[in-house]
């Protein structure tokens, strides 16, 4: 007969968080961050317990204990703060394991008292302590050895007043020095749970996308536009810092295939002139090691990559595995691809989308070979200084081979980071973010009323020990129908909810110029799209630009931690549907925002706000300060508000000292 196998240790020890899929997958921090690591730590009987934290770093080394303290009493919640260092070196796998043990010094702390007071077994009760106190002494720090002598020789003296002996071995001083070198008995340790910590622009960063061939595009002599350069792109990177962007994404970069090729608004019917999609790749020029000699060489990245950093910003690159039919693979692997009856390469398709100039990869006919291959690719654009990449439709490529390239890569570069662009089902949208990748499209895009917002955000915080999302506001596939219809307000109004909602976010260039026409109703695509023609932009118009706004967002996201991070966010109350409000807390760091979700027209609402969560009592009144307009209110529990989107959509809040009481003040709203 069968044998059930022991599932829990001698001290219980459940409910360990973070933890991914039952800790099949590590957890998720960045250099300097702070994480709570927490249990459900208890026992039979009424001894106590304890727990402490366990910490290794990449060098596998064990870090001093971190000691475990426990939560709302009756919940055997036990936690501890695990801080990561703020240095390169922290990068890498860590681990953390959860040791729980019986604490027979904390059991006499609670126990003698109540007897040694109430005259039951006074005497026994003492020796216990002198036995206890007598083991401890060689753990404690030497020069406070005769001292801690001098208590066990105390409550051994059964000449001595039993309450004195007891106070003296009850000293603050004696607890916490004893507390620091505890008798663990009973010890009971966890399986190491894994925590894989990158660089900060994992968690936090402000993305912007524009294509280089479009700056700098000019007519030639015969009147044809010509593609602009990576030395006519840097041109533009000045103006992008100067915005407060910290990353800069560019659509591929590589040769375009001439074979199928996509003329303007997606058309089979191109001129010898149209540029084609860049995410139709390779041709005789080469493949996605190569760079479009229309842009210039390899060398002329590299000064575009070098001019990036010194304006403070990273290049983000796509890696897009995929194919144009005249890709050097396409003839030197066709193994790497699905040949169908007839014999010809099929062509990528999402019905009822058809992608003529592409051939999507086949991962099972050459695994190794093709994984090989990818691998080369993504370190030569390392060498090149790539740190970042932006990955298409990585949901449309096997798991296994994900999980195994990233693992690989961050081996040995643990600062590179990858972008799932995977707007698919929600299980493989975290699966992906389980297996590596550093951050992940969400449908932000797609959220645009209160209810959906809130409780999007409120996902996505819940989930933020391992998927980090980047809310993009457009993208060239996608000009949602609020941007096409909403007017400038709207605009205002997706960029704030995106800056402030989540850490990471992006904008797709021509958003600041309210670029808004779709190519026929009800679609999502822009009307004479980047991806299949060049488009110029002028940028020479600032009253007719949101460059100020954005510029605002991000300075504003620079100075404050709070929202830096994802988890610090609680969602407050407002009686109106179209008015939405959250706050962000990092220590003192407090941010506080109210947006009219209607572009359309002003929204009067009665805020009502969880003052705890902003570290206030609930009588208290405080100051907040208006990043967007200068103005300080004082605001309290209940608030009016008045946001007009054709003013200021958007509160974009500091929450400052307090003033006084409810009590002893006069209540002030806010009104834009």
């Amino acid at each position: 007969m069968g044998t059930v196998g022991a599932m829990v240790g001698r001290i219980a020890v459940t409910a360990v968080s973070p933890t991914v899929s039952c800790a099949q997958y590590p957890s998720r921090a960045v250099t300097g961050q702070t994480i709570t690591v927490s249990a459900t730590v208890f026992r039979e009987g009424h001894d106590a317990v304890a727990a402490d934290v366990v910490v290794r770093g990449p060098d596998g080394k064990a870090q001093p204990f971190l000691r475990m303290q426990p939560g709302t009493p009756g919940t055997d919640r036990w936690s501890a703060p695990v801080t990561f260092p703020d240095d390169p070196s922290a990068q890498g796998a860590w681990s953390f394991s959860i040791e729980a043990w019986s604490d027979p010094l904390g059991t006499w702390w609670h126990d003698a008292p109540l007897k040694v007071e109430a005259g039951v077994d006074v005497e026994l009760m003492l020796q216990e302590g002198a036995l206890l106190y007598e083991r401890v002494v060689p753990s404690v720090p030497s020069a406070r050895r005769p001292a801690l002598r001098k208590i066990v020789k105390s409550l051994r003296d059964s000449k001595g007043d039993p309450l004195g002996r007891l106070q003296a071995a009850l000293d603050p001083e004696v607890v916490a020095l004893l507390s620091a070198h505890p008798l663990r008995e009973l010890v009971t340790a966890l399986p190491a749970q894994q925590v894989w910590v990158d660089r900060g622009r994992a968690l936090y960063g402000a993305w912007y996308e524009f294509f280089p061939r479009s700056e700098g595009a000019a007519p030639d002599a015969d009147g044809v536009l010509r593609s602009g350069t990576f030395a006519t792109a840097a041109e533009r990177l000045p103006a992008v810092a100067e915005m407060g962007f910290d990353v800069v994404y560019l659509p591929p970069i590589h040769p375009i295939g001439t074979v199928n090729r996509k003329g303007p608004n997606n058309t089979l019917t191109p001129t010898p002139d149209d540029v084609g999609s860049p995410w139709a790749i390779g041709s005789a020029e080469g493949g996605h090691d190569a760079v479009h000699p229309e842009l210039g060489t390899i060398e002329d990245f590299d000064a575009f990559v070098a001019r990036t950093a010194e304006l403070g910003m990273e290049v983000a690159l796509d890696l897009a595995l995929q194919c144009a039919p005249d890709h050097p693979w396409a003839t030197e692997h066709p193994e790497w691809f699905t040949t169908r009856l007839d014999g010809t390469i099929a062509y990528a398709e999402n019905p009822p989308k058809k992608y003529q100039d592409i051939y999507p990869l086949n991962f099972d006919n050459d695994p190794e070979g093709l994984y090989a291959e990818i691998l080369r690719v993504v370190r030569h654009w390392t060498s090149h200084g790539v740190r970042i990449f932006r990955v298409d439709n990585p949901h449309t490529k096997p798991l296994m081979f994900w999980e195994r390239l990233i693992a690989e890569v961050k081996s040995t570069e643990p600062d590179v980071l990858f972008l799932a662009e995977a707007f698919t089902r929600p299980a493989m949208m975290h699966e992906l973010a389980k297996i590596g990748f550093t951050q992940s499209y969400t449908y932000f895009t797609w959220r645009t009323g209160r209810t959906e917002l809130e409780d999007y955000a409120v996902e996505l915080a819940e989930a933020s020990h391992y998927m980090r999302p980047n809310f993009f506001v457009n993208t060239p596939d996608i000009l949602h129908a609020s941007l096409q219809y909403g007017g400038p307000p709207v605009f205002k109004i997706r960029a704030a909810l995106a800056a402030l909602l989540s850490p990471t976010y992006g904008v797709y260039a021509g958003f600041e110029l309210y670029e808004h026409v779709a190519v026929r109703p009800g679609s999502e695509e822009y009307l004479d799209s980047e991806k299949y023609q060049l488009r110029p932009r002028d940028w020479s118009t600032p009253e007719h630009t949101l460059a100020p706004y954005l510029t605002m967002l991000n300075r504003f996201r620079r100075e404050h931690p709070a929202l830096h991070r994802l988890d610090t966010l609680t969602i407050h109350d407002a009686d109106s549907p179209d008015i939405m409000t959250w706050s962000k807390r990092l220590g003192d760091d407090v941010v506080l925002v109210v947006v009219n979700l209607d572009p359309h027209g002003a929204r009067e609402a009665t805020v009502t706000l969880d003052l705890p969560a902003l570290g206030f009592d609930w009588d208290e009144r405080f100051e907040v300060h208006d990043a967007v307009t200068g103005r300080t209110y004082e605001w309290g529990a209940s608030n009016y508000v008045r946001l007009d989107p054709f003013d200021e959509p958007a509160h974009v809040f500091h929450v400052g000292p307090r003033t006084t009481s409810a009590s002893t003040s006069t209540p002030t709203g806010a009104t834009a």
